[in-house]
C-alpha cells in the first residue's frame, strides 16, 4: 500500500493536464497513487489518461462521473482514498520534483494520529511563495494560521484520508460549487496540522478556473454559498468579525434565493439582523457587476 494519494480534479482541463502528469512522473519518491476524477469531461480526457495508464510510469486510478462541481468531485475522491495520506493537486497545477518525498519523509517523521495532517506551501510557476511562509510553529489550525497568525495566501494541505471521509459537501440540485474549507474548519474543530515551510505545489490560476470566477460562482451557486456561511458562522472557535462578515454574505446569499425566511434558518439570528443592511450593499454589487459583465 502507498502511503500518499495526488487526487486530481477535472473537467474539460485535457488541454493542461499534461503538465501536472509530467511532474508526477519525475517525482524522486514514486510512494504514492495518482486519482484523477474526472467531473464530467466532455474532452479528450478519458484518452489522455488512458494512454499514460498503458505507459506505466506512475499508478493511476481514473474515475468519471457526471458532473457535480468541485466539491462533488472531492466527495468522490474521499470515498476511494485507499492511502493513510491524501492531497488535491488540481489539473492546472503540478508538483516540485521532490514534494511526494517531502512529504512522505516528514509525515514518517512527524506524523501521528493527534494532528489531523500537514500544511505546505503553494507557490507560482516561478517558486515564488503564494502569500507568506508559515509561522515557526510544530503546529496549528488551518483558521489560526490565517486568522490569529496573519498568513496569507493558498497554502497546500496533505490529510489523514480516514478524516477527510467525514464531513461530506452536500450536493444542491442545479449547483456546482460549496467551499472546500467547510470541511477543513470542521476538522479544526477536533485538530491541529504540523507544519511544513516547504513547496509542495505550483499553481497556475487560469481564466477558466474557480478561483477566477468566483462572482460568478457566488451568483450561480446561492444554496452552496447560504449552506457555506451558516456553517461558518456556527464555529465554535471563530471570533465575533468572522461571524459578522459571514452574515453579512448569508443575507446576499439568501435575497439571492428569495428566502425570506433566512433569518429563522440562521444559526446567529441576532448577528444576521445587524448584517442584514450589509448584506442587501453585497447583494446589489454582486448582481450588479454580473450584469456588466
Amino acid at each position: 500500500m502507498k502511503l500518499l494519494t495526488v487526487f486530481t480534479p477535472t473537467f474539460n482541463r485535457a488541454y493542461c493536464l499534461e503538465k501536472c502528469y509530467q511532474s508526477l512522473v519525475r517525482q524522486t519518491s514514486k510512494d504514492f497513487v495518482w486519482l484523477i476524477i474526472d467531473d464530467g469531461s466532455t474532452d479528450h480526457t478519458k484518452d489522455l489518461v488512458e494512454n499514460w495508464i498503458r505507459e506505466k510510469k506512475v499508478e493511476i486510478h481514473y474515475h468519471w462521473q457526471k458532473n457535480q462541481g468541485m466539491h462533488g468531485a472531492h466527495n468522490t475522491a474521499y470515498e476511494l482514498i485507499q492511502t493513510e495520506l491524501n492531497v488535491c493537486i488540481d489539473s492546472d497545477d503540478f508538483m516540485p520534483d521532490d514534494a511526494v518525498e517531502k512529504i512522505v519523509t516528514f509525515w514518517r517523521q512527524h506524523g501521528n494520529e493527534h494532528v489531523s495532517g500537514i500544511i505546505g506551501l503553494d507557490a507560482d510557476t516561478n517558486q515564488q511563495v503564494i502569500g507568506t511562509k508559515l509561522p515557526n510553529l510544530k503546529s496549528s489550525t488551518l483558521f489560526d494560521l490565517y486568522y490569529k497568525h496573519g498568513v496569507t495566501g493558498d497554502k497546500k494541505l496533505v490529510y489523514r484520508s480516514e478524516l477527510t471521509r467525514a464531513y461530506p459537501y452536500p450536493i444542491f440540485e442545479n449547483e456546482k460549487y460549496v467551499g472546500l474549507a467547510y470541511k477543513y474548519y470542521k476538522l479544526d474543530e477536533m485538530y491541529e496540522m504540523l507544519l511544513m515551510n516547504e513547496v509542495l505545489c505550483c499553481v497556475e490560476y487560469l481564466p477558466d478556473g474557480s478561483s477566477m470566477n468566483m462572482f460568478n460562482q457566488y451568483r450561480r451557486n446561492p444554496q452552496g454559498f447560504s449552506f457555506y456561511r451558516k456553517e461558518l458562522m456556527n464555529l465554535p472557535y471563530s471570533n465575533l468579525k468572522f461571524k459578522f462578515r459571514q452574515a453579512i454574505h448569508y443575507v446576499s446569499s439568501s435575497f439571492m434565493l428569495k428566502d425570506w425566511k433566512f433569518l429563522w434558518k440562521s444559526p446567529k439570528r441576532l448577528l444576521t439582523l445587524m448584517a442584514i443592511p450589509f448584506g442587501i450593499l453585497l447583494f446589489v454589487y454582486i448582481s450588479s457587476s454580473s450584469r456588466n459583465a
